[in-house]
């Protein structure tokens, strides 16, 4: 079967990669692709990016399993248009998929179906915003409400910072974020404190199967210090997501989640990934809702599958996933992002990288914002690289992934030093 993976970074090219393992595969796809799955002679970048062009391509090309990897397609309704044309896809329908690219769908979502979430209110008044957070006091939450690669939310640790991010996000709009009835909105939510971690499920309509667990770390730099980014580096299993975490997660946030859809008129198909806050008596909070899964976490967990990444996709896009088990290696994963210069506001292109390092069965350098110019790998994005390891501690992935990241160079790289902290203090 020819398989297509749709997106050009981090997360698609390790879709990619652990795809074209399967024995059952005689193509993969990923469009457009980028600077890595250009040199991969195991894919063929399709350099597409209209929905409506690639879904007829996708035809031409006898095209037997579609997996969508970022969201902006999901919520340009690609899953819809595919299936409308008898084509198989994996994510959530444009209804769905809501539940990431409106942040104050997802909050009243939350709300009427008694998932654990923090305090909140919705506003597109920019003077009433202000007045809340007066009312509130820091540290508090602001998050423009719609899709912003990541960098929409800004955690406020004074008031200073929280009235700026509102006229940074409701005037200015810099970040160009419409909500789905068009115009600037913003959430304004509790501070909530804990642990954060990401637990990401796939569900095929029905059933749902849980991936491993992970952790991302948001913060642009050493200690969680820093603007957020769309993530600087992640591990798993991630230690803070035990047993008892695990199930409570299940009960009141996921089950419920598809449940609430299901009362609501939308079958879920596709990645959930709930964002969780964890607090020290094991509680958990949903911080926010993706339809896909993350980046950086999707390289360190599926660089921890066993499993054919084939097969699963076919279990969970014909009703499968109740009885089919996920086979997970024993080892830690731990990637850490590389990115460019001026990342996150502004990142610089057009940087030459040298020094990547040839893939090991232990060690991968998954390529994002990367392209081919010239015979060079060059950086085309804000999160150039993702080097990541597998090991028997996270301590030891940590020391490998550094370790292969340390010959990597391009001008004005950003990389922390302490992904995985958390994990090895604890």
């Amino acid at each position: 079967m020819k398989v297509l993976v749709v997106g050009n970074g981090g997360r698609e090219h390790a879709m990619a990669w652990k795809l074209a393992q399967s024995p059952r595969i005689q193509q993969v796809y990923v469009a457009p692709g980028n600077g890595g799955t250009a040199k991969d002679p195991d894919l063929i970048n399709v350099p597409v990016t209209d929905l409506a062009q690639l879904r007829q391509w996708s035809i031409d090309n006898d095209i037997g399993l579609t997996l969508v990897g970022p969201e902006a397609p999901l919520a340009a309704g690609i899953v819809d248009d595919f299936r409308a044309h008898g084509l198989r896809i994996f994510g959530p329908t444009q209804a769905a998929a809501q539940l990431e690219s409106s942040k104050a769908f997802s909050k009243a979502f939350m709300q009427r179906h008694g998932i654990p979430t923090a305090e909140f209110e919705t506003f597109t008044d920019a003077a009433l915003a202000h007045a809340y957070v007066d009312l509130k006091g820091a540290p508090i939450v602001v998050k423009a409400d719609g899709l912003a690669a990541g960098k929409g939310v800004v955690v406020a640790m004074t008031l200073t910072e929280a009235h700026e991010a509102i006229d940074f996000m409701l005037l200015d709009n810099t970040l160009g974020v419409a909500h789905n009835a068009g115009g600037a909105r913003v959430v304004i939510e509790e501070f909530l404190q804990g642990e954060e971690a990401s637990f990401m499920v796939l569900c095929d309509g029905k059933n749902v199967a849980a991936l491993a667990t992970s952790q991302d770390h948001k913060r642009l730099q050493d200690g969680d210090e820093g603007p957020n980014t769309g993530g600087m580096g992640a591990y798993s299993p991630a230690p803070v997501v035990t047993a008892e975490v695990h199930a409570r997660a299940m009960r009141e946030v996921i089950l419920p989640t598809i449940r609430g859809m299901e009362k609501d008129g939308i079958n879920y198909t596709g990645f959930l990934y709930a964002g969780l806050m964890i607090d020290p008596q094991g509680r958990v909070k949903t911080l926010e809702f993706n339809c896909r899964m993350g980046d950086p976490e999707t390289q360190p967990i599926l660089m921890r599958l066993k499993s054919d990444f084939f097969e699963v996709l076919l279990a969970a896009t014909s009703e499968g996933l109740e009885s089919f088990e996920m086979e997970w290696d024993r080892r830690v994963a731990l990637g850490v992002v590389m990115a460019a210069a001026g990342y996150p506001m502004n990142p610089r292109k057009g940087d030459v990288i040298g020094g990547l390092p040839k893939d090991e069965d232990d060690a991968m350098v998954f390529h994002a914002g990367t392209l081919e110019k010239d015979g060079q790998i060059q950086t085309s994005g804000g999160r150039v690289l993702c080097v990541t390891a597998l090991a028997d501690s996270v301590r030891q992935a940590q020391q490998k992934a550094y370790q292969t990241a340390s010959p990597i160079v391009f001008d004005g790289m950003q990389m922390r030093k302490d992904i995985g902290y958390r994990a090895i203090k604890n």
